[in-house]
């Protein structure tokens, strides 16, 4: 039996992993799940968001799959998932957008790959007051870093049959440090000959994305762009409630929705937990489990062809109800 960490979040967190774990069950995988609370809810018990047991867990299981955590805006603790990334470097950030069935969105054929980088760029927090009207944050772009994710991106296009890797940036204007991004993704991007290359700067790219998403394929972006582009990317395939996201190192792998806590909709039986039982899935095919991942996929495939959705997508389902019609799909 594997052992896997479940981080089971707070606001909606508890309930959409109660659903997923009821359906990985019903599959037939048998998963000891090691569960650790983290986020908002134990920050007044222990002090922190993220405990170091919570560490521990994943770096003994080496796989975690991870609901939604509250992160406080603008003050407070700094975000679980930033210190996850960082702790366990997890350097990719990946996040497929593909049309669900049944799901309406404005376009029909999107089927596109965010890989974002995940350990630096304006987000390793190096910030400070310079005084009382002025705040600085620097940005981080290394040539380390730079070459290992524009490597994953390529490898991940052969290895799932990609056609083309688009490196995303606005090297025109920040010459130095975008400039190092897109020469890593040139130098990296001579060793794959059969992937297709291109190049395009973030604000072409988020133009084009609103007018015809179907030309991208794979998209390799620093980690602010990426962190904006993946959640414009799952408003094309139905919002943040469909939306799986996987952050992949080169020891550990925690699986979690893009989506966050919820915490105005938490304990209504409302929540959508599509987006975390996609994440499962693409967990489940990590480990090995490809037969049980294509059962759930169809089953989920199933049940929205079927007009079973929640409320976010123009249903009428509960969360549970949505899972057990996933559960009675799995039969077929």
């Amino acid at each position: 039996m594997r052992n896997i960490t479940l981080i089971n979040g707070d606001g909606i967190g508890p309930e959409i992993s109660n659903a997923v774990l009821k359906i990985i069950d019903a599959a037939g995988v048998k998963i000891n799940w090691d569960i650790q609370t983290a986020g908002a809810d134990v920050i007044e018990k222990e002090g922190t968001p993220l405990p170091q047991r919570v560490i521990d867990s994943i770096k003994k299981n080496k796989v975690a799959l991870k609901a939604p955590v509250t992160t406080p805006i603008g003050k407070g603790f700094r975000s679980v998932n930033v210190q996850l990334r960082k702790e366990l470097d997890l350097y990719a950030n990946l996040r497929p957008c593909k049309n669900l069935p049944s799901v309406k969105t404005r376009f029909e054929n999107v089927d596109i790959v965010v890989i974002r980088e995940n350990t630096e760029d304006l987000y390793a927090g190096i910030e400070r007051q310079v005084d009382s009207d002025t705040a600085e944050s620097i940005k981080i772009i290394t040539r380390k870093a730079s070459e290992r994710i524009c490597k994953f991106a390529f490898d991940y296009a052969v290895k799932n049959h990609r056609n083309e890797v688009c490196v995303v940036t606005k090297a025109n204007i920040m010459k130095l440090s975008d400039g190092l991004f897109l020469e890593s993704y040139r130098k990296i991007s001579e060793n794959y000959p059969m992937i297709r290359k291109r190049e395009i700067l973030v604000d072409n790219l988020c133009m084009q994305l609103v007018q015809n998403p179907e030309q991208f394929d794979v998209l390799v972006l620093p980690n602010l762009y990426g962190d904006i582009v993946s959640d414009l990317c799952a408003g094309l395939i139905g919002g943040l409630g469909v939306a799986q996201g996987a952050n992949i190192g080169s020891d550990y792998a925690v699986f979690e929705p893009v989506h966050g806590s919820a915490p105005d909709i938490k304990g209504l039986n409302k929540a959508n937990p599509t987006a975390l039982l996609l994440s499962a899935i693409d967990l489940l095919k990590y480990i090995g489990e490809l037969n049980v991942a294509d059962k759930i996929n169809n089953a989920l495939f199933t049940t929205l062809k079927q007009g079973i959705s929640t409320q976010d997508l123009g249903g009428y389902a509960t969360t549970n109800e949505f899972a057990d019609a996933i559960i009675q799909n799995l039969k077929l």
